[in-house]
């Protein structure tokens, strides 16, 4: 077993899954732009990339639905590569259930960051706030395991001040991600043998629960919004 009491497994199953969806999503929005190099004119990237006001005004899914949408076939290859090198490893850590987990709440935290304090009428897609999830969990795991950090620190800082430097990039989503990747995967790699499982559940379910109270409360500052503006679309990673 791993150090997150994960049955040892010889290849990845969830990671190429994941990049499966991704691409075929890529696909349906190019298609149905009738242009592959510009698929967010689609009517279906408009109605499932993140926009804090739209989220505001009950359209929830959005949080969940901008992660697995990209903004021309750059980016969705990038963010694909990414996904790939550092997630395929990691889903071996800690198995796929755990990484589900991870991946999953790496992905709410970044689109709760652009919601909570993105601008209002700015449409975000991308997976890179789970990326950087990712990120955050090799970080963690290889502090648990005591192997060198400097290469993983290394890849997350160049990241970051990509993210800074370039026009278009969502840093909130980044950073967001990145928070909640780290804190999900010490909870599965620093919880003790002995009730390793209940701990480990009760953890993931504590943020989850944190995480949704606080875009319930930032949705009620919010108040009644059911429209937005027109704005340029933001590449999460």
């Amino acid at each position: 077993m791993t150090v997150a009491g994960a049955t040892l497994r010889d290849k990845p199953i969830l990671v190429p899954l994941l990049i499966a969806a991704n691409v075929a999503a890529y696909v349906l929005t190019a298609v149905t732009a009738g242009n592959f190099g510009a698929n967010y004119r689609s009517d279906l990237f408009a109605d499932y990339a993140l926009v804090p006001m739209t989220v505001a005004g009950g359209q929830w899914w959005r949080l969940v639905t901008s992660g697995f949408l990209h903004i021309g076939v750059v980016h969705l290859v990038m963010n694909m590569i990414a996904l790939w090198v550092i997630g395929r490893d990691l889903e071996l850590l800690l198995g796929r259930a755990r990484f589900a987990a991870v991946y999953g709440l790496s992905l709410l935290g970044g689109s709760a960051a652009v919601f909570l304090l993105g601008v209002a009428e700015n449409p975000v897609a991308g997976a890179s706030g789970a990326v950087y999830g990712l990120m955050g969990g090799i970080a963690v795991a290889a502090l648990r395991l005591k192997v060198s950090m400097r290469p993983v620190i290394t890849v997350i800082a160049l990241n970051i001040v990509a993210s800074v430097l370039i026009p278009g990039i969502s840093l909130l989503g980044h950073v967001g991600g990145l928070i909640l990747g780290a804190a999900s995967t010490a909870a599965l790699v620093y919880a003790p043998r002995e009730r390793r499982n209940a701990i480990q559940a009760s953890a993931l379910i504590g943020l989850l629960v944190v995480l949704v109270v606080v875009l319930l409360v930032r949705d009620v500052a919010f108040g009644d919004l059911s429209c937005i503006g027109s704005g340029q679309y933001i590449r999460c990673g």
